[in-house]
């Protein structure tokens, strides 16, 4: 995955979270992972594992797939 398309499923992410009126610490919290980490994928400077994705999206209430299609 290069820089752009990180950037895009960061910018996926946090479009998701806003929508649902959540914060970057709220997602964190629901997802059990770091507020920094969370703010780090949604500027596009972290690949996230499918692990990752899986808690995000439980985090949001979402499946992979709905968290990663735009």
């Amino acid at each position: 995955m290069d820089n752009n398309e990180l950037k895009i499923l960061g910018q996926t992410i946090r479009s998701k979270r806003e929508n649902r009126g959540l914060t970057q610490l709220e997602v964190a919290e629901k997802s059990n992972m770091d507020r920094n980490y969370i703010g780090m994928l949604e500027r596009g400077e972290r690949n996230p594992s499918y692990l990752s994705l899986l808690k995000i999206a439980k985090g949001l209430n979402m499946t992979v797939s709905q968290l990663i299609n735009p």
